[in-house]
């Protein structure tokens, strides 16, 4: 995760298998058919592959809920888009690393409470390589989306957390600050945990995704059998 401010086999037979005439001949054990049951859908494949990752990529499909909720802290949300152009939701190097590793999407959304913030953004790449590329050399910000109470001031010219990780195909980052422009430090509690909780929820969204597709995944394996 990067941050910044600024995992003898036994000869011995079992009494049973032994022939209660005492003869030692073993008794023959019942036959049973071979019937062949395929294994469930395993839902990290769906986040993994993108030849199995059919899921729309939109805000509705990775952000549905109206508000983050994260343990006993709940942060309305106030804004989100989605983009092709992953350029247009990145400041810096950013933008370029994501187009340069097949970045198909970039998705943001924004949860705000008590005068914090927090934009979340998950790009779906092309693989989970490019995934880790990202991760591994992430420069510059995702950039931060305004929207309802949360204004353009928003973590514009000023120190915020910020962190990028991968699982999967997909990147993910977090930028969050104050609302009103103060500078993030190492102490700044409420900023810092909205940023942890970003962090969570963006993870949690993604392995969901997974979930979803696997499940539905399974259904038609019960229903073709």
């Amino acid at each position: 995760m990067t941050a910044m401010l600024v995992g003898g086999t036994s000869d011995n037979k079992h009494p049973d298998d032994v022939a209660a005439s005492g003869s030692g001949a073993p008794e023959p054990h019942p036959s049973f058919s071979d019937v062949s049951v395929p294994p469930p859908p395993n839902p990290r494949d769906y986040i993994t592959d993108r030849t199995k990752d059919r899921a729309p990529l939109t805000t509705a499909a990775l952000f549905p809920d109206k508000a983050m909720v994260l343990g006993e802290h709940t942060y309305p949300r106030t804004a989100a888009s989605a983009s092709k152009d992953c350029t247009s939701g990145t400041q810096g190097a950013l933008g370029s690393l994501l187009k340069h590793n097949g970045c198909e999407a970039l998705l943001r959304a924004t949860y705000a409470k008590d005068g914090v913030a927090v934009t979340i953004g998950i790009a779906a790449l092309d693989s989970a390589d490019a995934a880790e590329r990202v991760k591994a050399k992430a420069q510059g910000n995702l950039a931060p989306l305004a929207g309802g109470h949360v204004g353009e001031e928003f973590c514009r010219g000023t120190a915020c957390r910020m962190t990028a990780n991968a699982t999967g195909r997909y990147a993910y980052f977090t930028i969050a600050g104050y609302l009103d422009g103060k500078r993030v430090t190492e102490t700044s509690a409420p900023a810092l945990q909205i940023g942890r909780d970003g962090e969570s929820y963006a993870f949690a969204r993604i392995i969901q995704r997974g979930k979803d597709q696997a499940a539905k995944a399974a259904q038609a394996q019960e229903r073709q059998g």
